[in-house]
């Protein structure tokens, strides 16, 4: 029971720090969307600052899971790999469009407090740079300089899926079937971006 007020409160932080902003939420309002006081609610998690890292620890931990199980569920081809990679990131943020919110803040944290998430995530751009370079190197991945190709498919999902405000400038709106859509454009960006030359 213990551990289903940390999981539940870990819940709400998620999807109001997605939605509303890491600034805009205070550790009250989340006490309050749990329906416990906040003593509770600090004595799990000792400040703001350990909320947000936990929270941004978990939603690394899951996205590296969604990322291996697309992986290993893959075919051999690298661009239909990162494509699975893609679908699997999206296909959360689809059921629950808080968590790109969340990945857009990140950015936008104390640096000390981004560094946590990054920490989390650096096996998985290692593991990426490294895949880059052999496919690269076989001819099956348009050649580049694979850190930077990494980064590039990194900034563009994430960039286009945690900027509304520009994307609502183009029309585009928030809702599930837009969403699809638009990883639909962006997965066929990447594959001529990465298709080798003939």
């Amino acid at each position: 029971m213990a551990g289903d007020t940390r999981a539940r409160i870990l819940e709400s932080a998620t999807d109001l720090f997605g939605i509303r902003g890491v600034d805009a939420v205070s550790l009250d309002t989340i006490a309050a969307d749990v329906g416990v006081a906040k003593q509770t609610l600090l004595y799990w998690f000792e400040s703001k600052d350990d909320l947000v890292q936990a929270v941004l620890v978990q939603t690394a931990g899951q996205l590296a899971v969604v990322i291996e199980a697309a992986i290993r569920a893959s075919s051999d081809d690298p661009l239909d790999r990162i494509e699975a990679v893609v679908r699997a990131v999206f296909r959360p943020a689809v059921r629950r469009p808080s968590l790109l919110g969340l990945i857009g803040q990140v950015s936008r944290l104390a640096p000390e407090v981004a560094e946590r998430f990054h920490d989390e995530l650096r096996p998985l751009v290692h593991r990426a740079v490294v895949y880059l370079r052999v496919e690269m190197d076989r001819g099956r991945v348009r050649a580049g300089d694979p850190r930077l190709i990494a980064a590039l498919c990194y900034a563009t999902v994430t960039g286009v899926a945690t900027e509304p405000e520009a994307l609502r400038g183009v029309g585009w709106l928030p809702n599930t079937a837009e969403l699809r859509r638009l990883r639909t454009e962006l997965l066929a960006f990447l594959r001529a971006a990465l298709t080798p030359a003939s």
